[in-house]
């Protein structure tokens, strides 16, 4: 199937992959960082964006995602690029890994990684969200203009909300709203949850977990458990920033993204400092 993508720069391949409810855009405060040294590809995923859902009777697991996200690169003639995504974008990143469709993989604060309990906060935060999106528009633009009205509407998802812009937090809302593919999404969660976060990634691939300390959705603790699930891999924490880390400070996520898809990959197993 067709996915609604931005594609620019010049250099090795980096496919961009949001969570969930979310879009490219989200990706836009570090595309022109990244796209300085590296070809940089941003998705829609199936059902979110402006990409259309799946097609009837798929289901919406991690396996529909992988074989999407094969047709795709090979439909645009990309082999193995390096992948970053964040939350579910992080999630299906290092699925890419395992499946063999990725140099490389950065997940920041990837879903996954929650046990049940962390699972359904984050259900009843995201699902709050998404009832919050159908306040009339222009009282969320009302909203959105004034700082304050920035941390009400989106505390949770940024660390500083106040520094984004508003015409896009409202986009995002709208984008919320009528994602086709959130429910299903959101209730195959509950199953990745259920059967354990796979572990079998080749160690040839390079693997960076980056978790915001001040992550409200996905708490830094969980961090701290895919460390310990996944030990080759390499961990950034993300000072002062939150679950959607790009706009909060973009320079050092843009860095994160760019040390994780060079190669060879300096320092796996380590913890990098911020």
């Amino acid at each position: 199937m067709d996915l609604v993508h931005e594609r620019r720069g010049d250099g090795p391949p980096l496919l961009l992959l949001h969570g969930i409810g979310h879009r490219w855009q989200g990706w836009k405060p570090v595309l022109d960082l990244l796209a300085r040294e590296r070809e940089v590809i941003a998705v829609d995923l199936p059902g979110f964006g402006a990409s259309p859902p799946l097609p009837a009777g798929v289901p919406y697991t991690v396996d529909s995602a992988m074989r999407v996200l094969g047709d795709f690169l090979a439909s645009i003639g990309v082999e193995r690029p390096h992948v970053a995504g964040n939350s579910l974008g992080g999630l299906f990143t290092l699925h890419a890994a395992r499946h063999g469709l990725a140099s490389s993989a950065t997940a920041l604060s990837p879903a996954g990684f929650y046990r049940r309990s962390g699972f359904l906060y984050a259900r009843g935060v995201l699902n709050l969200h998404r009832f919050a999106a159908r306040t009339p528009e222009p009282v969320r633009a009302r909203l959105a203009e004034y700082p304050q009205g920035r941390r009400l509407m989106f505390g949770m998802i940024y660390g500083r909300p106040e520094r984004l812009d508003p015409d896009e937090l409202l986009l995002d809302t709208r984008a919320l709203l009528h994602a086709p593919g959130f429910r299903q999404t959101l209730v195959a969660g509950r199953a990745e949850q259920a059967q354990g976060f796979p572990t079998a990634i080749p160690s040839e691939v390079p693997v960076t977990i980056a978790w915001g300390s001040r992550d409200r959705l996905l708490p830094y603790a969980q961090g701290r458990r895919a460390r310990l699930l996944l030990p080759a891999a390499r961990f950034v924490p993300l000072a002062d920033c939150g679950h959607v880390p790009m706009g909060d400070n973009p320079e050092l996520v843009a860095r994160v993204l760019l040390d994780g898809s060079s190669s060879p990959l300096l320092g796996r197993g380590a913890s990098a400092a911020t």
